[in-house]
């Protein structure tokens, strides 16, 4: 295609090193029976290693030059190209034990990862290219300023990994701020133990909302003394303070005590 200028609306930089492709591609280990689609493929730095090895790739691409441009190059029936935003895409309409990579454009990546989330269920693993400070958040410990809403609600579903490091040389044009790559492995449905996973959510999002505040202060009105008590966990630590499974409890806990019926 004519040469490409990257639009910012859509957050485009473009992989351009080979090396750091090569690794990308290794980490993944695409098969070629993998039900796999590629978000954002680009100018299809992914796109083209991915599909010399795969029977065929689903890519979703809102770019409608960039459109054009891998329906020309690639065959329907090796590529399937699907046209629109990836926060309204509906993953359900491609095959389960789904494979999802990509370079994520980083304006949307925090929104995308919790859609991608919903489906947590249908997907075997997931490989981005993403901010290296939001894969930071995504993987970090409790009691760091790393941690926070981002890491709880994703470690709840997925475990992940910080696989390689990516400077802005490997992109064009390069973006102002160091990326990483991170594997994601949907968690087996047996340790996700959360009653209602709404309810875990307005929990943690509540619990951070200002989170120098302890919680005897940010929870106040859903826990009171008795209730810290009952659950084993100190008022006076901070939201940071709490490993995935404190939040866990008390969102349950919650729960049960919205269902109980109230005493005679």
């Amino acid at each position: 295609m004519a040469k490409h200028i990257a639009r910012r609306r859509f957050g485009q930089h473009f992989l351009t090193d080979q090396a750091v492709i090569a690794d990308i591609v290794a980490a993944i280990r695409p098969q070629a029976d993998d039900a796999m689609v590629e978000i954002g493929p680009g100018l299809g730095a992914l796109t083209e290693p991915l599909s010399r090895v795969l029977r065929h790739l689903h890519v979703i691409e809102i770019d409608r030059d960039i459109v054009a441009h891998l329906q020309r190059a690639y065959a329907p029936a090796r590529v399937s190209v699907h046209t629109g935003d990836v926060l309204e895409f509906d993953f359900l309409a491609l095959p389960g034990d789904l494979r999802v990579v990509g370079n994520l454009p980083y304006n949307i990546s925090t929104p995308l990862l919790f859609h991608l989330a919903r489906y947590a269920g249908r997907i075997r693993d997931l490989h981005f290219m993403l901010q290296k400070e939001v894969v930071e958040r995504m993987v970090a410990a409790p009691g760091g300023r790393d941690y926070g809403r981002l890491s709880v609600m994703l470690q709840y579903r997925f475990d992940m990994e910080s696989l390689l490091e990516v400077g802005p040389g490997a992109f064009s044009p390069p973006p102002k701020v160091d990326s990483a790559v991170v594997r994601l492995l949907p968690r087996p449905q047996a340790q996700l133990t959360a009653v209602a996973e709404a309810g875990l959510a307005q929990v943690v999002r509540r619990a951070f909302s200002q989170r120098r505040k302890t919680l005897r202060n940010s929870l106040a009105g859903l826990l009171d003394a008795g209730d810290y008590a009952a659950l084993g966990i100190d008022p006076g630590l901070r939201a940071e303070n709490l490993a995935v499974g404190d939040f866990v409890a008390i969102s349950n806990y919650l729960s049960e005590k919205e269902a109980s019926p109230p005493l005679e």
